[in-house]
């Protein structure tokens, strides 16, 4: 049964502008929710404004006659961080607004609420082995921790209620003006300086695209068997910092310098100054199994061919 209406929440985002677009273009009918109007969207997209998100949010008019929700919205890393107990404020607005959410939704006769959560649920790096759907959890910061809360919370809501909930985690998402510390490096790629990331060939790092990750995203509003449903999402390509980097430049029409540092003395360096996640982020393995994803729905990242 193809959905009627979807609301997309945090459409504004660097994720829920994308969810939008890419559905409107397949002729979904898209309510885009937004903490402020943001103006221009595409031909049949009605904005709603819904304010800060919290659990406190009262989603009454965004929610009128929907039939599935895409939750994008939530707090994502924070560069600098300037919370006095972090896991508090992401379980505030990635848990409790997230939960709020649903049972209204839950109320309002919504049949299904397509939850973005983090691979980082499953952990920090791998060794060896992929990241899998089935894999106890081990949700490493206070970001992951808040969203497997969450994923649990639906869970047990949808056994009360019967909305259908669907999970997926996504590794770092990749596409023009990235956020976090890809648009830091970006911006120096922009700025033609060089990086010490000329011997970063060695880790294996799974990433998603914007378009392949909205591509599953609308392929899990209709599909009966997404249902209760956890999927993981990637490219399908494991690839090193030194690709990714020359792969960012490329995208701008750039080329990149990338001097022969040893990465071992850059992640030192970086764990010195306290920036050992990102040294992990840099230089680890971050590897991740999509043939459930694959099987269940028969599904393939855009241009490749899914598993039967």
């Amino acid at each position: 049964m193809a959905a009627d209406r979807i609301l997309a929440t945090g459409a504004s985002g660097f994720l829920g502008r994308a969810v939008v677009d890419h559905l409107a273009a397949r002729g979904r009918t898209v309510r885009a929710a937004v903490r402020h109007d943001t103006g221009r969207w595409p031909t049949g997209v009605e904005a709603v404004m819904t304010g800060d998100l919290s659990g406190a949010t009262d989603w009454s008019r965004a929610l009128e006659s929907v039939d599935t929700v895409v939750h994008c919205a939530g707090r994502a890393h924070v560069l600098k961080e300037t919370a006095a107990d972090p896991l508090t404020e992401f379980r505030a607005v990635n848990t409790e607004a997230t939960l709020a959410l649903a049972r209204q939704a839950a109320t309002a006769g919504v049949r299904r609420f397509v939850f973005i959560s983090s691979i980082g649920v499953n952990g920090a790096a791998t060794r060896g082995d992929p990241f899998r759907h089935d894999d106890p959890p081990h949700p490493h910061s206070p970001y992951a921790v808040s969203k497997h809360e969450a994923e649990l919370g639906l869970r047990a809501l949808a056994a009360e209620t019967g909305l259908e909930v669907v999970i997926i985690r996504p590794p770092l998402i990749i596409g023009p003006d990235p956020k976090g510390n890809l648009a830091t490096l970006q911006r120096l790629i922009d700025r033609g300086l060089p990086l010490p990331f000329g011997l970063a060939t060695g880790n294996r790092r799974d990433l998603v695209s914007r378009d392949t990750l909205c591509d599953l995203i609308d392929a899990v509003i209709d599909h009966p068997a997404a249902a209760g449903e956890t999927f993981l999402v990637s490219d399908g390509e494991p690839i090193s910092t030194r690709t990714l980097l020359e792969r960012m430049a490329t995208g701008r029409g750039r080329s990149v310098t990338l001097l022969p540092v040893p990465p071992i003395l850059l992640a030192l360096l970086l764990k010195a100054i306290g920036k050992g996640a990102m040294a992990s982020q840099l230089f680890g393995d971050l590897e991740v199994d999509i043939g459930h994803t694959r099987r269940t729905l028969n599904w393939a990242p855009p241009g490749q061919t899914a598993a039967t």
